[in-house]
């Protein structure tokens, strides 16, 4: 048995589909804990592209249970166009799919909501999904929860109070109250999908739980990045959800004694999706060089990411926050044909050198980034699957990656596809 926890070391967009794909072949579950369809997570097998935003990364392996923890939102639209995306390719077979009884649902409203707040405000830079709306209905315990869906009289009564609460909140940010109409057909759709879901409807905590018993390998899947955490992010700016290892064991219901490994994911330089600081950003030619070499642009709303050099500082703060035990490094080749290629080694603020990213948003404003630089390297070799394959510049990159974050590479990543990797270490 083994229980191994994957999330973004960064802001999010680290390459987690891929690497949960990889690991997925020895796991006999993936779990997604946090988190919705604000996470897109793009996997490349034998050149063809799925993009999944709800069902774990490791749909792409016959066999595996993929689960969705009560710890996510759900658009139930979302993930019924999902299961069907899958099934067309011949995945997610009968069984193959459980989904949280105690997750919480996006419906209309929320999105409403989201998209006014952002045309009104100064933008967090949201996906417009509803996903933080419903993480404050379910804080504010006006949530409506999978189990709702199956239950009509419930559900009616929910959406009416949740719809009378927010209706003055649409009317001050300019929008209309939803007409009684509307109302219903929402409550409708969502039935309906309750109906088309209830398959797959179960107490997930409690099978999590027996999985682990029975000595399975299970593998938990985070959404977006640590620095993104509600809580150790650079808040405001950041997602609504625990991002973070513990996020885990809060969202599937499972306790911590039963994690024997966290391992994160950072791609070889950084990047950033909305608002919020960025020290290392590159503008100009550089940052539209990363952006087009690393197809920088979002699986879930298509906007170009902001690109940077890689933040080591901001690394160290996000193997320190999940308590990672080995790292995964993304895109290594993206870096290939550069001159130089540089990294944030630490920051100077007010006469002091840090070593981790500061949390204030004045103080990272005002922090000054320390780089190091390293030659740089030509494309990478076709069919590299050692260290040793790598061009030597490429190779001392790495080492002083592993040596300045402080956390040794399980893997590392040379290309988009499942193949094009160096594995390093058995996590399970």
């Amino acid at each position: 048995m083994s229980v191994v926890i994957v999330v973004g070391a960064q802001w999010g967009d680290e390459g987690k589909g891929k690497v949960v794909d990889i690991l997925s072949e020895r796991a006999d579950a993936v779990v997604r804990y946090g988190g919705g369809a604000n996470a897109g997570h793009t996997l490349v097998i034998g050149g063809q592209k799925l993009v999944t935003h709800l069902v774990p990364s490791g749909v792409l392996h016959p066999g595996k249970m993929c689960v969705l923890g009560d710890g996510m939102v759900v658009d139930p639209h979302t993930l019924l166009e999902e299961i069907a995306a899958c099934q067309d390719r011949g995945l997610l077979a009968s069984g193959e799919l459980l989904v949280g009884e105690g997750a919480h649902v996006i419906l209309p409203y929320h999105r409403l909501v989201e998209g006014l707040r952002e045309d009104q405000r100064k933008a967090i830079g949201t996906t417009r999904r509803g996903i933080g709306p419903a993480y404050e209905a379910k804080v504010g315990r006006r949530g409506v929860r999978v189990r709702d869906l199956l239950r009509p009289a419930r559900l009616a009564e929910l959406v009416a109070q949740n719809v009378d609460e927010l209706t003055p909140l649409m009317r001050h940010l300019g929008g209309d109250a939803p007409a009684a109409d509307e109302v219903q057909r929402w409550i409708d759709e969502a039935l309906a999908a309750g109906e088309r879901l209830r398959p797959f409807v179960t107490d997930t905590s409690r099978w999590v739980y027996r999985a682990i018993q029975a000595g399975k390998h299970v593998l938990f899947e985070g959404a977006q990045g640590g620095l993104l955490d509600i809580d150790h992010g650079t808040y405001p700016y950041v997602t609504s959800s625990s991002t973070i290892a513990a996020g885990a064991c809060q969202g599937v219901g499972i306790g911590p004694t039963a994690i024997d490994r966290v391992i994160g994911i950072t791609k070889a330089y950084a990047t950033r999706v909305g608002g919020g600081p960025f020290p290392t950003e590159l503008d100009g030619d550089e940052g539209d060089r990363l952006r087009q070499a690393g197809g920088e642009f979002g699986a879930t709303t298509g906007r170009p990411r902001r690109c940077g050099w890689l933040d080591l500082p901001a690394l160290r703060l996000g193997a320190r926050l999940s308590g990672m035990g080995g790292l995964a490094l993304t895109k290594l080749d993206v870096l290939g044909g550069l001159p130089e290629v540089k990294a944030c080694v630490g920051y100077k603020l007010d006469g002091h050198e840090l070593d981790e990213l500061p949390m204030d948003p004045e103080d990272v404003a005002r922090a000054e980034p320390v780089y190091q630089s390293w030659p740089g390297w030509g494309p990478m070799p076709a069919g590299a699957r050692t260290l040793e394959d790598l061009p030597a510049a490429a190779r001392r990159y790495v080492e002083a990656i592993e040596r300045l974050a402080g956390v040794p590479f399980t893997m590392v990543s040379v290309g988009a596809d499942r193949t094009e990797t160096i594995l390093l270490d058995d996590v399970f």
